[in-house]
């Protein structure tokens, strides 16, 4: 089942993604209008929503609505840092011995299609192909065999990073979290269609170069190990994202520096997910809110 968030005549709910067109949820008492309610209803809303793509009808155009964010407000959006170790070779770093994690601000979070800011106070506006998870159960103290219990399904992100920003804090916090420096999308697929997260080619993008090319087999901490780590500190709740760390081929890290520049358009692909698109754009000036 692909899960999304999607908009249509100016209202906004979930549903699923079917060949080119999407199942509307609306009117159906079982089904949320908010991807994380909709989680946190658990096998009823699940259910239901099998039910209408089993019944045909309720179909809106893919072409005809708008896609959000899967998840547009996360109510925890954490990254893992220096996960692949081609990644870690080209920061010259060592390799943890414990898995770092660090938070973007769910204000960054954007759609597939939806413009990249690079803002007014930086011309260094990186990218980071990444999978994410999204947790589908509350839970806490959860075993690395039991981890898969807890993950609703999978998306693609793009942990876009202002460096300069990044690099002022040792959180990283700041640098993170600019608006539209989350990207998430195009759709929740979730892990009974995915099958194996572990096996997964990752490709990123800048127009036309390839700058990513790894698989998600290439983790040092996988997916499962992430959430009895985190779980041991807090309780994951459904709807919090997870990113998974990048692999090498940073903009930052290359010669000349490859960051994105308004005009450009960033594009990661995730084997069994689909792509992730967004373009680059200057800030735009109606933005000041004082």
């Amino acid at each position: 089942m692909k899960l999304v968030t999607f908009t249509h005549n100016k209202q906004t709910r979930v549903g699923a993604v079917i060949d080119d067109s999407v199942v509307d949820s609306q009117g159906c008492a079982d089904i949320p209008a908010s991807m994380i309610e909709f989680l946190g209803a658990g096998s009823t809303a699940l259910q239901a929503m099998q039910g209408l793509i089993e019944s045909g009808s309720a179909r809106i155009a893919l072409n005809e609505v708008k896609l959000n964010a899967p998840v547009p407000r996360p109510g925890k959006y954490l990254g893992i840092s220096l996960n692949y170790a081609g990644h870690i070779s080209e920061t010259g770093r060592d390799q943890p011995a414990y898995p770092s994690f660090f938070t973007k601000q769910s204000t960054c979070v954007i759609g597939c299609g939806d413009a990249i800011h690079r803002p007014r106070v930086s011309d260094k506006l990186d990218y980071e192909g990444e999978l994410a998870f999204v947790i589908g159960k509350r839970c806490r103290h959860v075993p690395v065999d039991k981890a898969h219990q807890v993950i609703a399904g999978f998306t693609i992100a793009n942990d876009v990073s202002v460096r300069d920003w990044q690099m002022r804090s040792p959180t990283m916090m700041i640098g993170k979290s600019f608006d539209t420096c989350g990207p998430l999308g195009p759709w929740i697929v979730t892990s009974d269609e995915l099958g194996d997260p572990h096996n997964l080619n990752i490709k990123t993008w800048i127009d036309d170069e390839l700058r990513q090319n790894a698989n998600t087999r290439q983790m040092i901490f996988n997916c499962y190990d992430m959430i009895a780590y985190l779980s041991q500190a807090m309780t994951l709740e459904p709807g919090d994202v997870i990113t998974t760390g990048t692999p090498g081929g940073v903009g930052v890290k290359m010669q000349p520096r490859g960051y994105m520049k308004p005009g450009q358009t960033a594009r990661i692909e995730i084997e069994g997910i689909g792509a992730l698109a967004n373009p680059v754009i200057e800030e735009p000036e109606n933005q000041a809110l004082y």
